[in-house]
């Protein structure tokens, strides 16, 4: 991976940035209009698993990945945003081992040609790294593809795939109103833009009945042969194993990798995507994938780095970047877990941005928390006010104080517990910038 000061792709979005708008701009005709300039590559791709959804969406996504990679078979996948670099949203497969990051100068070649080819016209950057995406993945081979939505789905730039191999809706919650909708109906129904007449659909465990509701309802409408979870697949822990059961049988399955209950439907949802998908998941391959997965940035521990020479000794350390009401309940509820198996004291350092529910976050960690500190966020210009946010915490029941940094955070607890017997339980996150500000300052950035 090139150092990140001097990526000749960074470069280049950085010149893009400059050219055009960098927030959301929802329509398909941009995308589809530049897509037909370089000859339509996302019409040239591989089978595509195409993943939706408030929450959720990138772990079964890495779910996905590590079952195809366990079978042998070489995938590349699309997720945003990235934490550190923006190779990260770029993996090409490799046949019989794990994908790579893309490397810097065919990402750098991918996106001059995309700005060429797009000749100055009104469009995203985020349009524009799209279709660089599909621009990469068609040239490079490979058995399938994973493509993570951006934002909601029937208008986000990913949604060009006339017939995806299976469509899947991961939990619907709130998040992005102002673009989707207020109403958990609105919103799936967004989401569910992505399904296709004809094609596979693939709907995880929903929070919300009227999700559900909605979501079921635009499958069965469009013909779309369709796979609820714990309708027509499901996955729960039984004597510390996962065990998954659909139409094809049952797989006693060791637990996933990736921490929290909340994986054991993002687990079921990739293995019945990717068996919709038309790929064969033998319980050999389940077992590896389990065990081989990863999604950096989500309930990720630290165990080393930079950072943890301001932390109180022998401090276990969480990052997640979780960032709306429905994510602070299954990292509440994960933190709960690991207080069970072994109790700490839990303290938070979070920072958010200002389009999200600070309030709806916190008050998952009520009477959970000891105390939340609120730090600022780099890279962003939408960031909430540490003061703000410890104000909305303290409205959640969450006692909070603001400071400076994450480091200055850590500090604060290591003088906090001095001289306690029980050394803390601490998480970062509260937004995906937050967790790649950590990532980047503590020299662990994802590979």
């Amino acid at each position: 991976m090139p150092d990140r000061a001097a990526s000749e792709a960074e470069q280049v979005i950085n010149a893009l940035m400059r050219l055009h708008p960098k927030g959301f701009d929802l329509a398909l005709e941009r995308i589809k209009r530049l897509l037909d300039k370089l000859g339509n590559p996302q019409d040239r791709l591989p089978p595509v698993i195409h993943v939706a959804g408030t929450n959720g969406k990138g772990s079964t996504s890495a779910f996905c990945r590590a079952l195809l990679e366990a079978a042998g078979l070489a995938v590349h996948v699309h997720t945003s945003p990235h934490l550190v670099n923006w190779h990260e949203r770029y993996r090409l497969g490799v046949k019989g081992r794990a994908g790579h990051l893309v490397q810097d100068k065919v990402l750098a070649d991918a996106l001059n040609r995309v700005a060429e080819v797009n000749d100055g016209q009104p469009i995203t950057v985020f349009e524009l790294l799209t279709a660089a995406a599909f621009l990469l993945f068609a040239e490079h081979p490979a058995d399938a593809v994973i493509m993570e939505v951006g934002l909601g789905g029937r208008l986000d730039c990913t949604n060009v795939i006339d017939k995806p191999a299976v469509s899947v809706i991961m939990p619907i919650s709130f998040d992005h109103q102002a673009y989707l909708g207020d109403t958990v109906e609105l919103i799936a129904a967004e989401k569910a833009g992505i399904m296709k007449r004809h094609c596979p659909v693939v709907i995880g465990q929903q929070g919300f009945e009227e999700a559900r509701e909605t979501l079921i309802e635009k499958a069965e409408r469009l013909s779309c042969p369709l796979f609820v979870f714990g309708q027509d697949y499901i996955a729960f822990e039984e004597h510390g194993r996962l065990v998954y059961q659909d139409e094809f049988g049952l797989m006693d399955l060791p637990l996933p990798r990736l921490p929290g209950r909340h994986q054991y439907a993002n687990a079921a949802a990739a293995i019945r995507a990717v068996r919709a998908a038309g790929f064969t998941v033998t319980e050999a391959v389940a077992e590896k994938a389990m065990q081989t997965v990863e999604w950096p940035g989500r309930l990720q521990k630290l165990v080393n780095g930079n950072l943890m020479t301001y932390a109180p000794n022998d401090a276990e350390i969480w990052v997640d970047g979780g960032h709306n009401p429905g994510a602070g309940e299954v990292i509440a509820e994960a933190m709960a877990g690991f207080e069970e198996r072994q109790p700490r004291p839990l303290y938070l350092i979070i920072g958010m941005l200002n389009t999200k529910d600070p309030i709806g976050y916190f008050k998952a960690f009520e009477g959970l928390a000891v105390m939340a500190f609120t730090v600022p966020i780099r890279g962003t210009d939408n960031a909430l006010d540490p003061v703000v946010l410890a104000n909305a915490a303290y409205d959640a029941g969450v006692t909070a104080e603001p400071v400076s940094s994450v480091a200055d955070a850590l500090a604060a607890i290591r003088a906090r517990v001095k001289g306690q017997p029980t050394p803390p339980r601490i998480l970062i996150g509260g937004s995906l910038y937050v967790v790649g500000n950590v990532l980047a300052d503590n020299g662990t950035p994802p590979v």
